[in-house]
């Protein structure tokens, strides 16, 4: 009795109400499926769903950044006698004047340094790891970059 009640006093309501109408109709489409219009597109409305955004610069650009290269340099000589021989302390440091120098290149003055070094500063350590795991990543500015970096 109460499930009646409760469905005709919703027929009165929405009778004569075209809104209400066209809304329920909209959630269900012609044909009275929810899911097939929920799943429609609007084209109106619709943005692409595979956009990647870099927001670091390309890829080429770091690699081929003379800061890049320098820190290949830099690398390739305190590795030259093995990972296990390298004054880290000494290849840390130098590390860190080519890291503020790249921020500072890219401007914005002491903040962007900082925040270049800030960005970077854990790099030196991780190149010992990878140049005890494969030492030929020197072999090259390319290998060294991906090494580095990952592949594109």
């Amino acid at each position: 009795m109460k499930t009646t009640i409760l469905a005709a006093g919703l027929l009165v309501m929405t009778a004569g109400c075209e809104p209400a109408m066209k809304h329920i109709q909209n959630m269900h489409g012609p044909h009275g499926d929810a899911h097939a219009a929920a799943a429609a597109p609007d084209p109106q409305h619709s943005q692409p769903s595979d956009v990647t955004v870099d927001i670091q610069g390309g890829y080429d650009e770091w690699r081929k950044s003379p800061f890049i290269q320098q820190f290949y340099e830099l690398t390739k000589a305190s590795f030259a006698n093995g990972a296990d021989k390298v004054d880290f302390p000494a290849y840390q440091e130098k590390s860190y004047v080519i890291f503020r120098a790249f921020g500072a290149a890219s401007g914005g003055g002491k903040a962007a340094e900082e925040g270049m070094l800030d960005h970077l500063k854990d790099i030196p350590r991780q190149m010992v790891g990878i140049v005890k795991d494969d030492p030929g990543v020197l072999e090259s500015a390319d290998k060294f970059w991906i090494a580095l970096s990952g592949p594109p």
